[in-house]
């Protein structure tokens, strides 16, 4: 039987469900922002969603294109300064989850979104850290979302812009970082979280239908299962129907043709 969401979707989906309703969640741009606005119009109305460019307890309406996107602004309860922002909230341990993507991400959740391929030399320079790397020390904890394939999921990344678990263990706390670092990865294909000792990112979850070879063909490096992997529980109608007009509102307000798109 063929599901009637699309992977996108609940991936999406999977990864709004993390988040309470209690959660202070700095929210990256992107498939973040469409995972922590869902949770907010659907299970966690009270969850108090932070941007980087300031805004505090933000609603938007449509899915901001940018940090700078006015729709934030508007839609805030208050907006502070950056610096405001990461020495107050972020670095004063007030942000219980920081909601990151990336270009590449490794066994350990260390991501990259600076270069692929040499530094000096590279073949394709992404947009750079932003936030990230002071995100991904300072909050409480860490959600990832990506798309899951070989060339995001890749053995050794090109460039480490934000601290996963480094090279595993305690790797984190060696080098000073007090908080749980990545304790989610959601993708288009399954759940990991990080083994206890090792914090090397663990599949705990399929989504319906996703095979383990499926899992294995899309990434780079040998995955490790749970002793006992769940099934993702699908979409309901509630979730895709609100996930949908979302992006159809975002469709509207940004004058693009045709449906919701990630």
């Amino acid at each position: 039987m063929t599901p009637n969401y699309k992977p996108n979707e609940i991936m999406t989906i999977a990864a709004a469900r993390a988040l309470k309703n209690e959660d202070v969640c700095f929210v990256g741009i992107g498939m973040p922002s469409a995972a922590a606005n869902l949770a907010r119009l659907t299970h966690a109305p009270g969850i108090t969603l932070i941007y980087e460019s300031g805004t505090l307890a933000t609603k938007p309406s449509v899915l901001p294109l940018s940090i700078g996107d006015g729709e934030l602004c508007e839609t805030a309860l208050t907006t502070v300064s950056v610096p405001e922002m990461f020495r107050y909230w972020l670095q004063g341990g007030r942000i219980s989850v920081g909601f990151l993507g990336g270009a590449q991400i490794d066994k350990y959740a260390n991501l990259n979104t600076t270069v692929v391929g040499p530094y000096d030399k590279p073949k394709v320079r992404l947009p750079g850290g932003g936030g990230a790397p002071e995100i991904a020390t300072s909050c409480g904890e860490i959600f990832i979302i990506m798309a899951q394939g070989k060339r995001g999921f890749v053995d050794k990344l090109d460039f480490v812009t934000s601290l996963g678990h480094g090279e595993g263990g305690n790797a984190r706390e060696k080098l000073g970082v007090k908080t749980k670092g990545p304790t989610k990865l959601v993708t288009d294909l399954c759940i990991f979280e990080p083994d206890a000792e090792s914090r090397e990112m663990t599949v705990v979850s399929m989504h319906p239908g996703v095979t383990r070879e499926q899992i294995q063909e899309n990434t780079g490096w040998t995955v490790r299962f749970a002793a006992k992997v769940a099934e993702t529980a699908p979409p309901t109608k509630s979730e895709l129907d609100t996930l949908r007009e979302l992006h159809a509102r975002t469709a509207r307000a940004h004058g693009e043709g045709g449906g919701a798109k990630e």
